[in-house]
């Protein structure tokens, strides 16, 4: 099989819905993100694949993986706000914050209505300090602090600023069950809202379900689950699942001529007037008729609309008509071959 590069989709399998409710904990063995991208290696043969945020293992929905040289492109992709889909079950909270932890409490649920539920999620709507779970990816010394949970070592995680643009309440089933549409910043944890919040109605709480329905751009509905890419893979079409490795970028275009390319690509900067922008592109704040301000990104096309990479602006011009600019990953090289 040759290169592939681009974005994949992928609806990674969770716990099912059915389960929500459920009081035991849900299978330990549900594929984890390193998994699927293991999954995805092995089928497709490429060693260069990357994901743009992992899922917890009981959770479902969409994984963005970048192969070959959109690999390069991961950073890009990883400041995108999420959607989901949660269910939040009251009078059980665990070490895990979720389903498949261990249970630490189960006090009993008091009688609650639509009504104290909705009072409750006004404190988490908007920007606030949030503690990460203690089981969870983020690193401390150098290591994951699951591992060092694991291990029954205390660890102690600072709160940080996170966002929830919205938490729309889409159903309370008294006694304990509330579903939950959320859309929030990268690197806020659902889990640990569904702890908080099982505390702010006065009893425990724990994510009991969890299907990411969009990163950034890109949508569960457009994702492909694992079964259809083994088989593509195997028919040698895993090609066509694949977006562009510049898809969902949305940044401002930049279309150059070829000395402007090759200079670039050589790590020259270039002088650029503004009128090399795209009609149609989306403009920075900070962007106007007299250049721009440094440390702006904008993807740069050749004239027959090609991705070449991403570059940066460095300052405005003198004459107040354009921007100097400096390739910040290029890719024209590597890409020549699939024009």
């Amino acid at each position: 099989m040759t290169d592939l590069h681009g974005i994949l989709l992928v609806d990674k399998p969770g716990s099912p819905i059915s389960q929500a409710h459920a009081d035991e904990p849900v299978s330990t063995e549900l594929p984890t993100s390193h998994d699927i991208v293991q999954f995805v290696r092995r089928w497709s043969r490429q060693k260069r694949i990357g994901h743009t945020g992992t899922l917890d293992p009981m959770a479902s929905g969409l994984l963005v993986l970048c192969l070959g040289v959109a690999t390069r492109l991961v950073e890009y992709y990883q400041g995108h706000d999420k959607t989901y889909e949660a269910r939040v079950t009251l009078g059980r909270s665990t070490d895990t914050y979720d389903a498949v932890g261990k249970t630490i409490a189960q006090p009993s649920v008091p009688p609650l209505t639509d009504a104290d539920v909705e009072a409750a999620l006004t404190a988490f709507r908007g920007r606030i300090a949030q503690r990460p779970p203690a089981y969870s990816a983020l690193k401390q010394g150098g290591e994951s602090l699951h591992r060092k949970a694991r291990r029954g070592e205390a660890v102690n995680v600072a709160p940080r600023e996170v966002t929830f643009h919205e938490i729309e309440l889409l159903s309370f089933a008294s006694p304990a069950n509330i579903s939950l549409r959320i859309r929030c910043s990268a690197g806020a944890y659902v889990r640990s809202l569904a702890y908080e919040l099982g505390q702010a109605l006065g009893t425990a709480g724990h994510l009991s379900y969890l299907r990411r329905l969009e990163a950034g751009p890109f949508s569960a509905a457009d994702a492909s689950g694992l079964p259809a890419i083994e088989h593509a893979a195997e028919d040698g079409g895993l090609a066509e699942l694949l977006l562009t490795p510049d898809a969902g970028l949305g940044l401002p275009r930049l279309t150059l001529s070829e000395e402007e390319q090759t200079r670039l690509g050589y790590g020259q900067k270039v002088y650029l007037s503004s009128t090399v922008l795209a009609q149609d592109a989306p403009l920075p704040n900070s962007c106007s008729s007299d250049g721009w301000r440094p440390d702006e990104l904008a993807a740069a096309y050749d004239r027959r609309g090609r991705f070449l990479g991403i570059a940066r602006s460095q300052a405005a011009g003198g004459n107040g008509d354009g921007t100097l600019w400096k390739a910040e990953k290029w890719l024209a090289q590597q890409l020549g071959s699939l024009s």
